[in-house]
């Protein structure tokens, strides 16, 4: 088994893509404070790296991410009771937040390779992402209300988008595990595939954006989320102003030149 503790999170670039992996399988890939830690700054990193044209969050093991170190997770409830600051779940703060921050505001798309169970947090990380390939065998669960917590890590924004107000709020009341095809059928998984073929196609999917049109990718995420909190008339008027940036884009007048010469585009991303 790797060091969990040095090698909580891996993270490579290799031709365009970053695949950042949680590594921590023998605890179902639960987020203890260094897990968290290195996949904030593994995400930030692929944010900022002009390298980095697209990300696949994946992981090692049985399980994509069971959510908090329910065992780490203790230890901090009896020092918060100790001190009486009440501050146990400063890590939404810290570290959650920012993470699924990072996901989705990045001008890159994420895919999510959901290799096994997303549960609380995990399952919020796959939601941030903008694709989730997902292994036939692979489930999910909202799992909060399970441990007298509410959501975070952005589910109560992302799962009500995906499948509607209603449907979220019987998953968050009620936990409980969500098949792969199930979350296929609910809109949560955009593509389902066998277990032992998810690796392969999860990077495939992320290869592809990869080699895409970036700026064009990133004024996408832009707009759909402008567009989930506004008007018409204003996502109308961002449309406009992220049509203009990408119609500028080397990328698009790679693109004409290639649909007027019968040929397939080769993008540079930017």
């Amino acid at each position: 088994m790797a060091d969990e503790t040095a090698d909580s999170v891996l993270h490579e670039v290799s031709d365009g893509l970053a695949t950042i992996t949680i590594n921590r399988p023998g605890a179902m890939n639960a987020m203890d404070t260094a897990a968290k830690v290195a996949l904030r700054e593994a995400l930030r990193s692929a944010a900022a790296d002009p390298a980095v044209r697209a990300v696949l969050l994946t992981a090692t093991g049985r399980a994509f991410c069971v959510g908090q170190d329910l065992r780490e997770h203790v230890g901090k409830l009896e020092e918060a009771r100790a001190s009486g600051s009440g501050n146990a779940l400063s890590t939404v703060r810290e570290h959650y937040n920012p993470i699924v921050r990072a996901i989705t505001e990045m001008p890159k798309p994420v895919v999510a390779g959901v290799n096994g169970v997303a549960a609380g947090a995990g399952f919020g990380f796959a939601l941030a992402c903008d694709y989730r390939v997902v292994a036939d065998t692979a489930s999910f669960n909202t799992s909060f209300a399970g441990v007298a917590l509410t959501a975070d890590s952005g589910v109560s924004w992302t799962l009500p988008r995906l499948i509607g107000q209603s449907r979220a709020a019987d998953l968050l009341l009620f936990p409980r595990s969500i098949s792969a095809r199930e979350a296929h059928e609910l809109g949560i998984a955009n593509k389902l595939v066998p277990a032992d073929e998810l690796a392969a196609e999860a990077a495939a999917v992320a290869r592809t954006l990869a080699h895409g049109p970036t700026v064009a990718y990133a004024a996408l995420k832009e707009s759909l989320a402008y567009g989930a909190a506004h008007s018409l008339d204003e996502a109308l008027e961002k449309e406009d102003e992220l049509q203009t940036k990408a119609g500028v884009s080397e990328d698009h007048a790679i693109a004409v030149r290639a649909f007027l010469d019968k040929e397939r585009p080769k993008y540079l991303g930017r």
